[in-house]
């Protein structure tokens, strides 16, 4: 039954089903298979929202819903067709999700290893990163806790180093204030 609607389907539909076969969803990328997810997705709220539609309105010449039901197969059975292709690419997308997800753990986990050991982080990710320009951008890039190890600077970091300061400045501005 499933491959006599999907005969039926027009060209650019069937061709859309073709592409949801593995052989075909092998040798697509993560942002690939999400493109094909929106497609199929829209495809099959098509056919469901037609299904809905004409059984809405046959219910009341039919007399009610069970007796409606049959007269609106041909929508209800391609949008089942198209929930089964979305199925297929749902679970090729998840895949390639965890697989991506996995190979970003990898490259966090080398290059916390690599800090860990001393060597630069880009030796061991092959990622390069430019140097600062001058030594105040490079004091702003890292800063050190008092066990010595670097750390990043968040804007939180940097506004208690700022109001730290002023508040030493203010202190100091009152006792120069006393002694003049």
């Amino acid at each position: 039954m499933a491959n006599a609607v999907i005969d039926s389907l027009p060209d650019s539909e069937w061709l859309l089903i073709e592409e949801t076969q593995r052989a075909a969803l092998a040798g697509l990328s993560e942002d690939e298979l999400i493109g094909l997810h929106t497609r199929i997705r829209r495809a099959r709220s098509k056919y469901v929202k037609n299904y809905r539609r004409g059984a809405a309105a046959r219910v009341s010449a039919a007399g009610g819903r069970g007796k409606a039901r049959p007269q609106s197969s041909r929508d209800r059975d391609r949008a089942e067709v198209f929930e089964d292709a979305l199925a297929r690419v749902s679970r090729a997308l998840s895949a390639a999700a965890k697989r991506s997800a996995a190979e970003l753990k990898a490259e966090r986990q080398s290059a916390a290893r690599a800090a860990k050991s001393g060597q630069s982080p880009q030796s061991a990710t092959g990622v390069t990163r430019k140097a600062p320009a001058n030594r105040a951008t490079a004091r702003t890039a890292t800063t050190t806790s008092r066990s010595g190890a670097a750390s990043t600077v968040t804007p939180r970091s940097l506004k208690k180093g700022a109001s730290s300061a002023a508040q030493g400045a203010r202190r100091q501005a009152k006792r120069d204030a006393r002694t003049s």
